[in-house]
Order: C-alpha cells, then sequence, then structure tokens
C-alpha cells in the first residue's frame, strides 16, 4: 500500500455510505473483475475484525466523476481513510489481509 493519497477528505456524501467510526476500506470494482471478489473478501474480513472499521464497495462505473477525482485507474484500487476521512493509503490490486490489517493500524494510530 503506497503513502496518502492529495485527494483531499472522503465523506458520506462521496461514497454514498457512512464512514467507519475509526477507519473506512473503500474498495473500487467493476462487474468482471476477479480480484474483486477476493478483495471484498479481504476487507470485509479485516472490517469484522477491528471494531470500528467500515467496507465500503464501490462500482467503478456508477461512480465515474469520484473514479476521476481520485484517479483510479484500476479495479479493485483500495483506499484506507482515517476516522475524518482522509486518505492514508492506497492500492492497486487484491491486497494482502496482514497489509490491509497494518495499513488499517496507521489509519487508526
Amino acid at each position: 500500500m503506497t503513502e496518502p493519497d492529495p485527494a483531499g477528505v472522503l465523506g458520506a456524501d462521496d461514497l454514498g455510505s457512512d464512514l467507519g467510526e475509526r477507519a473506512t476500506l473503500v474498495q473500487f470494482s467493476s462487474a468482471f473483475c476477479a480480484p474483486c471478489r477476493a478483495t471484498r473478501r479481504v476487507l470485509g474480513d479485516v472490517a469484522r475484525m477491528v471494531d470500528g472499521v467500515a467496507h465500503v464497495e464501490l462500482d467503478a462505473e456508477a461512480n465515474l466523476a469520484l473514479v476521476r477525482r481520485l484517479e483510479v485507474t484500476a479495479t479493485p484500487t483500495v483506499l484506507v481513510l482515517d476516522a475524518a476521512g482522509r486518505v492514508v493509503r492506497r492500492a492497486a490490486g487484491a491486497p494482502r489481509k496482514a497489509d490491509v490489517i497494518a495499513a488499517v493500524g496507521a489509519a487508526v494510530g
């Protein structure tokens, strides 16, 4: 996972869902993306394991304005937001669970 994204702060209006109390895992997916299904499982597992962490999955095609704003060029793309909605980590491709847990630690730490 890479360092913070200069995209600013994301909120419930951007995501169509409430932010997690401590962190939010935002996943951009597309309909025929096999790695997106694996990513959904990993992020869902982490969100269930860590109190106050939410997982929000967005269809990239249905959210083109946000995709462009955040410069999402591949699916899956995962953003880790802190409690205030700031992007603290970003990754393209299916992440490993250990990497997601470490990124959540950075977001809540």
